[in-house]
């Protein structure tokens, strides 16, 4: 389809461009009074037969540069590309403004050179200005918009509603480890997650790239995240969405991460470390989910007992090592003498380290393990 309407504009332009210029060729080789030649149906034909054969050079060069600017497009916000258009003609429209007043100049540069640099520069500034200043505008339309419901609150009388904040259902942004963590599918499962999740598609390709890995471990993690993805979408309990757009002068996928959800003012929820650091630093709020499950682990204190069952030597002489059901570490005193046993323990003291919570402990009977010594 796209090959045809290409040929049709050059049989268009063919016709048109004989029709108009043919006679000015004519009157330039001699033959101006020739009829036979020299008339609008020659010219129209002739005009045809020659952008004919430069169609057939030109229209799969075209038909390429179409392609990639179809695709450049693809990749972007639909807002980018309405402000850059909007912002485009608005400096079109003021360096036409500007050139009406050297319009009857008698100077050739004033009245049609300058126009088109006018043109060209205020073109170009307000292409720059639409795609660099569009968070900008949002503010604006933003604050503008929250006037004027104001303004509506106060002219009408008071009544009993529910207060909006800032955090009502903001936009959750996933990025690809933690569709890979997949803990995300049964934390949005309990309903404790609201709004709309967004994938934008660069974390989605991030994803494919990793499941086509050669890498035996990362394709296997990648398909998983695939995986994760296609039940969330399923599950319909959660909304989820696909952010078609991208930006191309930025490399790294945590980074525009980040540069999405400052755009649309979105919260970014991971386990990724770093990438939580980097987003505060930003200003970029962040629901780290390894945050959320240490927050949930029972807490114990000193004087507490548990029964726990030892499973391996500690690094200290006597030591033991036990674990709670959720992966918690227990170093037990004099440990080694219960190995593979239940033994009920006193809790001394905790510690809370980056690798998560760390309990000492003791057995109830500190005698006990002297006497199986013996």
């Amino acid at each position: 389809m796209r090959r045809k309407i290409i040929k049709i504009i050059f049989i268009a332009l063919g016709i048109g461009a004989g029709y108009s210029f043919m006679p000015y060729l004519w009157l330039i080789a001699g033959m101006r009074t020739n009829f036979y030649l020299n008339n609008a149906f020659v010219n129209m034909v002739v005009g045809l037969l020659v952008m004919l054969v430069v169609s057939v050079f030109a229209t799969t060069p075209l038909e390429n540069a179409i392609k990639k600017i179809e695709a450049s497009l693809a990749r972007q916000s639909p807002l980018i590309i309405i402000s850059t258009s909007v912002s485009t003609v608005i400096g079109l429209l003021i360096a036409v403004l500007i050139s009406t007043l050297f319009s009857h100049s008698q100077l050739f540069f004033l009245n049609t050179i300058l126009p088109i640099i006018l043109m060209l520069i205020l073109g170009y500034l307000g292409f720059i200005v639409g795609k660099n200043h569009l968070d900008d505008l949002k503010k604006l339309l933003v604050i503008r918009k929250k006037n004027e419901q104001k303004i509506r609150k106060d002219e009408q009388s008071p009544v009993l509603e529910r207060k909006v904040d800032d955090n009502f259902h903001r936009l959750k942004l996933l990025d690809t480890n933690i569709l890979i963590d997949g803990r995300i599918y049964d934390l949005v499962q309990t309903g404790f997650i609201e709004g709309k999740l967004v994938v934008p598609n660069f974390v989605l390709y991030e994803l494919q790239y990793i499941a086509d890995s050669a890498d035996s471990v990362k394709r296997v993690r990648g398909r998983r995240g695939l995986d994760i993805l296609n039940k969330l979408r399923k599950e319909k309990k959660t909304p989820v969405e696909m952010y078609e757009g991208d930006f191309e002068d930025i490399a790294e996928v945590d980074s525009k991460l980040i540069k999405l959800a400052k755009m649309i003012d979105a919260v970014i929820i991971t386990n990724d470390y770093n990438l939580n650091k980097v987003s505060e630093f930003q200003n970029v709020e962040v629901l780290n989910v390894n945050a959320l499950a240490k927050a949930l682990r029972p807490r114990v204190v000193p004087g507490e007992k548990m029964t726990v069952t030892v499973i391996k030597n500690g690094t200290e002489r006597q030591q033991g090592v036990a674990y709670l059901d959720d992966g918690t570490m227990i170093v037990v005193e004099d440990g080694r003498y219960y190995l593979n046993k239940q033994v009920e323990v006193e809790v001394t003291s905790a510690l809370q380290t980056d690798a998560g919570r760390m309990i000492f402990a003791k057995p109830s009977h500190s005698t006990r393990g002297i006497k199986e010594k013996n």
